[in-house]
């Protein structure tokens, strides 16, 4: 393999290459490389680790299920509540005020 100094772009023959890249190995000039996590990588390559990558289009996707199950979770507990007091609202005032132990309730019609 001769020095990266006496070759040629893959893509441009008459441009002198610049950077090999470390996936397929092959020379590129300064036009054809992009860096991409800290290493320059050819196009074609970067093509296909974009592809390998999972999620990075999807996570929106991931955001909203989570505010749908919080909401949820939300609206479950308020309504819980919700029936606490009407449950509370419901009962008779005399239990409020305790005095519902005081009287014969059973012995009434």
């Amino acid at each position: 393999m001769s020095p990266l100094s006496f070759q040629k772009c893959y893509h441009h023959s008459n441009r002198e290459a610049v950077v090999r890249c470390p996936v397929c190995l092959k020379d590129y000039c300064r036009e054809c490389v992009t860096e991409h996590d800290d290493r320059m990588l050819c196009t074609g390559c970067l093509k296909q680790y974009m592809k390998v990558v999972p999620g990075k289009s999807r996570r929106w996707i991931f955001s909203v299920v989570v505010f749908i199950q919080c909401s949820m979770g939300f609206f479950i507990l308020w309504y819980g509540f919700f029936l606490l007091g009407k449950m509370l609202l419901a009962t008779p005032s005399s239990f409020h005020e305790g005095t519902l132990w005081q009287s014969n309730w059973w012995f009434k019609p």
